[in-house]
């Protein structure tokens, strides 16, 4: 409110359109107020009536690491039913669940990360390798199959409201992001022209022009030379002006940092921040576009950059209601009590039985007959919640692990014998001996 008339200032003033307004609240920022917005944990500007708020949200497959919500299966599970219809489901209900927790922990002061409503999610990346640890984090080795999965996923997310984003997705990484694991830091992907278009850009093309998704997230390698953060072609000549994307775009965690001190593009901190947002990185997760404030100063970069930056940022933050009367927002309406709903868990059920594939069944093995008296179950995945549930999940209010389910479904008659035989990382042979003798004494083997 104007202190001298009592009546709203132009950006409070919802009669307005939402450009009009995101450019009056940054024209009254201070540079170093604009760049304390570009940052993941986003700091309050109180005389403009601007919470904090953390950029840093995640929901592969459900609402993840922000307490009790419904878990699903992981990403490379849900791809295997080959139901984009299922997996807009399970994002319509994920979606609601994150609205619920956002707005309970509001209401209790609470503006940390992962309470908010920006959504480092999917990971559309091209699992082609087997060795790299995250691929089940993705939709699996198919363009095609990724980019229908991945439009129905961001489609469920962000709903249908023509003014207000329900949550906002982000599609991640961009671009050629499948391994090595260990060098992604200083990896420069080389890709040909044929495979970068036939391979590792149609889904995110579809994710941005069907989809709409509100953000792309930069990967941490170079592709063809140039770092994805601050990658002229990638992100200005591709995603900008030939594929016509409007939202914001966020850096992986501290990948501006790489800029300098792995990729060597540049020697500074000011020189890589200077670079991805001239570039077209809006958000740094991290800490180096602090340094944007003496990067101005050394004429590396000037302010109006910044403000266009900044203003996709809070184009964002208004589309999801954050600067306006919680009874214009009909998402703000959605009760708590949708968390880990049993409609929600009837879900995750349905999605995981559609998840399972049988391979092979030689001999007509399964299923398994009556009259057995012991089962052998060997594995160190049999009996670990954790792997269970996979990267970037929440936390289920029950979890059955496949030794427990086995062990409730075999009844009191049927002995069942658990080995964990090895570890999941390591070399260690120590427990071959007992999953041996487990397995030569049971009527059936479960591995």
């Amino acid at each position: 409110m104007s202190s001298q008339t009592g009546t709203p200032l132009p950006y409070q003033d919802v009669s307005l359109s939402i450009d009009d307004r995101v450019a009056d609240l940054v024209s009254r920022m201070t540079l170093e107020e604009k760049v304390s917005q570009m940052v993941h944990p986003a700091s309050a500007i109180d005389r403009l009536g601007v919470p904090e708020y953390n950029w840093w949200n995640e929901c592969l497959h459900g609402v993840a690491r922000a307490g009790i919500a419904t878990v699903f299966p992981q990403a490379i599970g849900m791809a295997a039913a080959w139901n984009p219809d299922l997996l807009h489901r399970m994002a319509v209900v994920t979606s609601d669940e994150a609205r619920a927790k956002h707005h309970e922990a509001a209401r209790n002061g609470i503006r940390d990360i992962y309470r908010g409503l920006t959504f480092w999610s999917p990971n559309i990346n091209i699992f082609r390798d087997p060795r790299w640890g995250r691929g089940q984090e993705t939709y699996g080795e198919d363009p095609y199959l990724t980019a229908r999965l991945g439009v129905a996923f961001v489609k469920g997310l962000q709903g249908d409201d023509p003014r207000y984003y329900k949550v906002t997705a982000c599609a991640k990484h961009y671009a050629v992001h499948s391994g090595p694991e260990a060098l992604r830091h200083q990896f420069d992907a080389q890709a040909s022209q044929r495979d970068l278009w036939e391979t590792y850009l149609p889904a995110f093309e579809a994710l941005v022009r069907e989809a709409k998704v509100e953000s792309v997230m930069g990967a941490y390698n170079r592709t063809n030379g140039e770092p994805c953060c601050a990658s002229p072609t990638l992100i200005g000549e591709i995603l900008r002006n030939k594929w016509g994307f409007d939202g914001h775009f966020v850096s992986d965690c501290w990948a501006i940092r790489d800029i300098y001190r792995d990729h060597q593009v540049v020697d500074t901190p000011e020189e890589a921040a200077a670079l991805a947002v001239k570039e077209g990185c809006d958000v740094n997760c991290g800490s180096t576009y602090p340094h944007l404030v003496k990067a101005v100063e050394q004429g590396l970069i000037d302010e109006a950059t910044i403000d266009q930056a900044v203003q996709r940022l809070f184009r964002c933050r208004f589309r999801l209601g954050m600067f306006d009367p919680p009874e214009m927002v009909p998402y703000a309406q959605i009760p708590y009590s949708v968390n880990d709903a049993p409609e929600h868990r009837a879900l995750s059920l349905e999605v995981a039985l559609e998840s399972m594939v049988l391979l092979k069944n030689s001999d007509g093995a399964l299923p398994l007959g009556e009259g057995l008296r012991s089962i052998a179950v060997v594995g160190p995945n049999a009996d670990d919640v954790e792997v269970l549930l996979g990267n970037y999940s929440g936390t289920p209010s029950v979890a059955v692990t496949p030794l427990e389910g086995i062990r409730a479904r075999a009844g009191e008659g049927v002995e069942v014998r658990y080995a964990r035989g090895c570890g999941i990382l390591g070399d260690s042979r120590a427990g071959f001996t007992e999953a041996v003798e487990a397995a030569r004494g049971a009527d059936v083997v479960i591995a």
